[in-house]
């Protein structure tokens, strides 16, 4: 049996393939579909979106479901999109207000202060010349004790500017372009894992399809063994090894069903809706096109379409603008401006407050400053080396980059290479399939005939089921490795898969 190995994430078709091919014996093990469950189960996890309390149409009964309608509900309901949408609105409004740094620090205060001692008043020290020259003093009222209490008012504005924040600017535009690429790729991400699950529930849909298909079978082998036992032309051992091929059937039928469900209330939670919904999906109406692809041309789009490439560029982008506000902020000047005002009372408490000759200011000024930072120059100082560092890592961003990109680079050459395997192992299994129909239809008449016994059409049965669950298997590696190939180019979701045109 054929198997795809490039789907690197889900329930691939090939799994659920493998999972159905445990199905062609009849003592069969159960161990294959207790892998495909616990790996369906850790598959569709992380993207369970928030449950709904009933269903968004209104309407009972199954909710029928598209392909395009899946994502489009995942996408309206899934939390983890939802965290990168908020994520970029963040950015964007970091984004917006980056100019808010130009805007003065304004800083109002007041304060009411009563002083330890109180101080000298004129009248004492007119009276302490008074006394010194031998006049006699003043009388006491003759001068105005100066107050102890105090009342004080403070007005400051300040404004720094250096070129690094204009940097500092660019590199928050940047951000924000990286989080509009960051939501595109968790978009496009949650888009492929939706598509290949539903179709690995069709595809376990259609063997499940096949298995109900053989129980006919079986039942109809029954019947005849039946017949040939009361005519005496078959022993009782034929009639029991037929009966107990079609038993053991049943309760592989019932794991398959099982597991179904099961698939169907994980893709449910996925698509955000309640686990219990009962979803009915659409299978493709259109025979699966198969295309022919110039590996040359895709590998010369993913420079510009890949989101992954995208998204690191943009990072090192990023990088390079914080070296730059770096550079900036250690070997430019820096320019301070700063008014202040600190008016403080100092008449006495039953003089009014609006006479401007009892305020008096004590440090008020307007500051031009301009600096520059020392520590910058020193090639062993810890602003120096973050500089260097900041550099390294830019480089190994960029050898990042340069691997990334030969990896996507061989990567669609190997989906290339799995579609051109599946399409020819697809056409020697529609023959096989075909010949696997005309020997069990030969080998049902002989058997009916009592030339043959039940062994040789189980066998031949048996032969006919693993062709076609190995055709339909190949049918959806096919289409899920197209998916994996729009999401490798950075193409819009059936750009392949409908047998579109690229150029178009």
């Amino acid at each position: 049996m054929y198997h795809n190995t490039m789907a690197a994430k889900g329930i691939g078709a090939e799994g659920a393939g493998a999972y159905m091919g445990c199905f062609w014996n009849f003592n069969t093990d159960t161990r294959p579909l207790k892998t495909l469950l616990i790996a369906a189960a850790l598959f569709l996890l992380p993207f369970f979106g928030s449950p709904l309390s009933a269903r968004e149409d209104g309407q009972s009964g199954p909710m029928r479901l598209s392909p395009n309608e899946a994502v489009e509900l995942a996408i309206r309901n899934n939390l983890g999109l939802e965290s990168a949408r908020i994520s970029t609105g963040i950015a964007r409004r970091a984004s917006d207000f980056s100019w808010n740094q130009f805007v003065p620090e304004v800083t109002a205060s007041g304060s009411l202060l009563r002083l330890n001692a109180a101080p000298a008043g004129m009248g004492d020290m007119v009276a302490g010349i008074m006394g010194a020259m031998g006049m006699p003093p003043p009388p006491p009222d003759a001068f105005p004790a100066s107050p102890q209490w105090l009342l004080a008012g403070s007005l400051s504005a300040n404004l720094n500017f250096s070129f690094a924040m204009i940097a500092d600017m660019n590199r928050l535009r940047l951000d924000y372009e990286r989080g509009l690429i960051s939501y595109a790729k968790a978009r496009a991400q949650l888009e492929r894992d939706i598509r290949k699950a539903y179709h690995n529930i069709l595809l376990l849909q259609e063997n499940i399809a096949l298995l109900h298909g053989s129980l006919e079978n079986a039942d109809r082998q029954v019947n005849i063994a039946q017949a040939n036992f009361n005519a005496g032309l078959a022993p009782e051992l034929t009639l029991l090894q037929a009966q107990v091929g079609r038993e053991n059937l049943r309760p592989v039928i019932d794991q398959a069903e099982g597991g179904l469900r099961l698939l169907k209330m994980q893709f449910a939670m996925l698509l955000g809706i309640p686990h219990e919904t009962e979803l009915e999906l659409i299978p493709a109406e259109t025979a699966l096109a198969m295309i022919s692809l110039d590996a040359a041309e895709l590998v010369g789009r993913i420079s510009s379409d890949n989101l992954d490439i995208k998204e690191l560029r943009q990072t090192i982008l990023i990088m390079e603008s914080g070296r730059q506000a770096m550079r900036l902020g250690l070997f430019t000047p820096f320019l301070s401006l700063g008014w202040n005002a600190d008016p403080t009372f100092t008449g006495l408490w039953d003089e009014s407050l609006t006479n401007r000759d009892h305020w008096n200011q004590q440090s008020g000024a307007f500051r031009f400053t301009v600096g520059f930072r020392l520590n910058g120059l020193l090639p062993f100082g810890a602003e120096r080396q973050g500089l260097q560092a900041l550099e390294d890592q830019i480089r190994l961003a960029n050898i990042g980059l340069a691997q990334m990109v030969r990896g996507t680079e061989i990567q669609i050459h190997n989906l290339i290479l799995t579609l051109e395997r599946i399409k020819l192992t697809m056409e020697a299994l529609e023959q096989t399939v075909s010949l696997a129909e005309r020997s069990f239809q030969l080998t049902e008449q002989a058997y009916h005939a009592g030339l043959i016994d039940l062994f040789q059409v189980q066998n031949a049965e048996m032969s006919l089921r693993q062709a076609r669950v190995q055709l339909h298997e190949q049918q959806f590696n096919y289409l899920n490795s197209l998916i994996d190939l729009e999401y490798a180019l950075g193409i819009p979701f059936g750009s392949l898969t409908s047998g579109g045109n690229l150029n178009q």
